[in-house]
């Protein structure tokens, strides 16, 4: 199933799979998510999202995150850090 992914603030659309890699997707859109040691534990990859039809917001270490099944969208908001 077709899963529209869109990051924010640039509003970068791109369509994915369920189970694919945020990170994965985030290269294919163009969209470059800093990333640290890519095993979750520096937190470099925080990235806030919703998924549709639940709109409850979260936090995901995108190095750890794949595109769940059962969603039809799932927006990204990217923030910048300058230590990263």
């Amino acid at each position: 199933m077709d899963v529209q992914v869109q990051f924010w603030p640039d509003g970068v659309t791109v369509t994915a799979t369920a189970g694919e890699p945020l990170l994965q997707v985030a290269a294919r859109a163009g969209v470059e998510i800093p990333t640290g040691c890519l095993m979750g534990a520096c937190h470099a990859c925080v990235v806030d999202w919703e998924l549709e039809p639940r709109a409850e917001p979260e936090t995901v270490r995108a190095c750890l995150t794949s595109i769940p099944a059962g969603v039809t969208t799932v927006t990204v908001y990217l923030y910048q850090d300058p230590t990263w």
